[in-house]
């Protein structure tokens, strides 16, 4: 007999009596505030073409990095999950199997946080009520088949559904966004707009970046291999990005490090950069000035500027080769700040114009560095806990170890940065249970009054990421 599948309303909530019914009065006062989703990797085109997705496996397995990279750990051939390879060597395409492959291995996501995302899609979303296994998978597959197949679950009816103010795509300074223009001439009314993401031609060791700025080039009418060209491109494409609704940029470089060269010195760094003959060391020196220009070029035109660094990308070489990036193989690294970064903030860290927004994924970083310095600097916040701390052990992490120091007004709420459309409602869920919970502790604690906790509760849920974002 299939086991009954059921969300317990008190999920996630403290043991203690007294303190999870102050944190169940707090959720209840956000659970239905909408979603803003500042920062995702959704696909633009399926809000601007808003077909009905494909099926179950296509939808919830092949582009979610979380699944298949566990599956994979196991000893699961991405090939038997149908990820796509860049070389073209086939792989498996009946999405009936996959799915299968999936629902007998679902029991290796026990006590992780997909394991609360896919469980509240399919009750929450779907409407199903025993749990997934082998021997419930076809039941999972035709049932959701099914409903992917009816107008109610088209990528727009779902944006209205799950109460959606705005997402936020990322796309590369090379893109035409012509998926975002769509959507604004098609006269719907749902929010999403783009990022902007310039690590492509930003990084010299990034793959393709010469042609990638020779293109940039050609989308500007500049010439590019010079560096005032270069600047100049990129100022254009950033100003095409702001009028087509973005409010901020992302910059996914391996380190936090930052320069201050002076002119004639990152001319002649960006002339040994376009001319292939550079070390590693003059790359980092490279990616770091380019961060210290994106500072500049924000307080020009007002975007704000995210730094997401420390992740080791593509470490698994032989997957990177067959499947390119994104395939589950980036791995948190030790990552410093307070030195890294001191070179972009001597020069800007004081300017009432910037706003930068800083992530990690080294915790070790919360109470040392980050805190502190988001505490002080008035141009800087901190972005939730994130990749593979945003799960509920890592934001309660992240707020014990950062409220003493910077407090809760210099973080900004929550952001989902998925792929995975159907779990933004579960992710954001997730998000406004905990924090709830850890202001219950503090006004268990009587560290903080019930009236304002309240407050905070829909700070954290809704005002600051809205504030943060410019939205």
């Amino acid at each position: 007999m299939a086991k009954a599948l059921r969300l317990n309303p008190d999920r996630l909530f403290p043991a203690n009596e007294q303190t999870r019914a102050i944190a169940r009065r707090l959720y209840q006062s956000v659970a239905k505030l909408p979603i803003l989703s500042p920062h995702g990797h959704t696909d633009p085109s399926w809000f601007a073409e808003n077909l009905a997705f494909g099926n179950p496996a296509e939808l919830l397995i092949t582009p979610d990095h979380y699944v298949f990279r566990m599956l994979y750990s196991q000893g699961v051939a991405l090939e038997d999950l149908g990820i796509p390879t860049q070389d073209g060597t086939p792989v498996e395409t009946d999405p009936r199997k996959i799915w299968q492959i999936f629902a007998e291995h679902y029991y290796l996501f026990r006590g992780t946080p997909s394991r609360m995302w896919l469980d509240h899609v399919f009750v929450e979303v779907f409407g199903l009520d025993v749990a997934l296994d082998g021997e419930t998978a076809e039941l999972y597959y035709s049932h959701i088949d099914a409903a992917l197949k009816s107008d109610a679950f088209r990528p727009r009816a779902l944006f209205e559904r799950f109460n959606i103010e705005l997402i936020a795509t990322t796309e590369s300074p090379l893109n035409d966004l012509r998926h975002h223009k769509a959507i604004v001439e098609s006269g719907w009314k749902g929010r999403v707009i783009t990022a902007f993401r310039p690590d492509n031609v930003l990084d010299p060791e990034f793959e393709g970046f010469h042609s990638n700025v020779a293109y940039l080039g050609e989308l500007t009418d500049e010439n590019t291999r010079t560096y005032a060209g270069y600047l100049s491109a990129l100022r254009k494409r950033r100003a095409f990005f702001k009028d087509m609704g973005a409010t901020s940029t992302d910059h996914g470089h391996p380190t936090a490090s930052t320069s201050n060269l002076s002119d004639a010195d990152a001319e002649a760094l960006f002339n040994k950069i376009m001319a292939g003959a550079f070390s590693a060391a003059e790359a980092e020196t490279f990616r770091g000035q380019m961060l210290t220009e994106m500072a500049a070029m924000s307080i020009e035109d007002g975007l704000v500027m995210q730094i997401h660094p420390g992740a080791f990308r593509n470490h698994n070489q032989q997957l990177f080769a067959r499947w390119g990036r994104d395939k589950g193989a980036d791995i948190p690294s030790q990552t410093e700040y307070v030195r890294a970064l001191k070179p972009l903030l001597d020069k800007f860290g004081n300017h009432p114009d910037l706003n930068i927004i800083l992530f990690t994924l080294d915790e070790t970083n919360y109470s040392r560095e980050l805190a502190p310095l988001a505490g002080h600097y008035p141009s800087l916040k901190l972005g939730p806990s994130w990749w593979f701390h945003d799960s509920p052990e890592g934001m309660r992490r992240f707020r014990q170890q950062v409220t003493e120091t910077a407090g809760f007004y210099n973080t900004v709420g929550f952001n989902d940065d998925t792929r995975a459309f159907l779990s933004i409602p579960a992710r954001h869920d997730v998000a406004r249970r905990m924090d709830c919970s850890f202001l219950a502790e503090l006004v268990s604690d009587h560290r903080l009054e019930e009236e304002e906790a309240f407050e905070l509760a829909a700070d954290l849920a809704y005002n600051f990421a809205k504030k943060a974002y410019k939205l």
